[in-house]
């Protein structure tokens, strides 16, 4: 099995301009992730609008990525679902299509822990593929206090690795490690905001759909390399970027699609509806920041 750490970018996953799956600009933008340096990529996350995908969409951008990715980094498919059942044949098929890892978030508004671990419990025994547990309270109404994590590094074996997304997430790295023993590798989230801290923290990377990965990927290098003042501000550098793109109600998936179709990766910017409406302004102000930070030149 591949380690899994650095850099596993969120995938988008790209559309048309009449809402169909895009496969050519998927392909583009796997391309493109690779090619900034990234260490893996996660698919059919919440920024891949996988719940607004169709089974056969589900199997068509597996498939693609895996494809085009070719072994060259871990590729983690995420397998969350309101039932057990689903996610379970969710897992199924990302095994046969060749994924190196499974991610794994609670089902929504689900409060009962011991359901909660029942369920990762019966996923888990689907394959033997590692599994990441996704903790991301804000989307899934699904609060994973640092005992459960101890929990699960106990008594579910696959269960490898953890990404974060509820804040503060420094915090919560330094009770998951001791709740766990250390078993898990933790990964940062919230679009970037405490990479830095994170990494500090014992985090063993990012899993985020940031559109500037390359930056991410020079903070990990110059962090791993023991520059870590070096690592620190140029990660405060990008930071109004990072913020600016993680603005939760106003499309965090649209800011970034549009980054990447500014960039020529991919044709549309298209998010599938129900989606937040992005004012004009609030391009001109991306295009405004963009421009400061001299990454129009990139």
């Amino acid at each position: 099995m591949k380690e899994l750490k650095g850099i596993s970018v969120i995938s988008l996953t790209p559309f048309d301009e009449a809402g169909e799956v895009d496969v050519p600009s998927l392909q583009s933008l796997s391309e493109f992730y690779l090619q900034s340096g990234v260490h893996g990529m996660t698919i059919l996350g919440i920024m891949g609008e996988a719940n607004k995908l169709t089974e056969a969409e589900r199997q068509t951008v597996i498939e693609t990525v895996i494809g085009q990715v070719k072994g060259r980094v871990p590729v983690v498919v995420g397998c969350s679902a309101t039932g057990t059942h689903q996610s379970v044949h969710f897992a199924r098929l990302a095994a046969q299509a060749g994924a190196d890892a499974i991610m794994l978030a609670p089902p929504t508004n689900l409060k009962n822990l011991d359901l909660v671990f029942e369920h990762y419990m019966h996923v888990a025994k689907a394959t033997d593929l590692p599994l990441v547990v996704q903790d991301e309270p804000s989307t899934t109404g699904v609060m994973l206090p640092p005992a459960f994590f101890g929990r699960v590094a106990r008594e579910i074996d696959t269960a490898k690795y953890v990404k974060l997304e509820e804040a503060p997430t420094t915090v919560k790295i330094t009770r998951i490690l001791e709740e766990s023993g250390g078993k898990f590798g933790l990964f940062g989230g919230l679009g970037g905001m405490y990479f830095y801290e994170e990494l500090d923290r014992g985090a063993i990377g990012i899993m985020t759909g940031f559109a500037y990965p390359d930056i991410l990927v020079e903070v990990y290098r110059l962090f791993q390399a023991g520059q870590k003042q070096a690592a620190r501000e140029y990660f405060n550098r990008y930071l109004p970027l990072i913020r600016f793109e993680a603005q939760l109600g106003v499309g965090g998936v649209a800011i970034r699609k549009q980054i990447y179709k500014m960039r020529g990766v991919i044709q549309s910017a298209y998010v599938r509806p129900p989606a937040a409406r992005v004012d004009s302004r609030t391009f001109e102000e991306l295009n405004e920041l963009i421009g400061f930070l001299g990454l129009n030149r990139a």
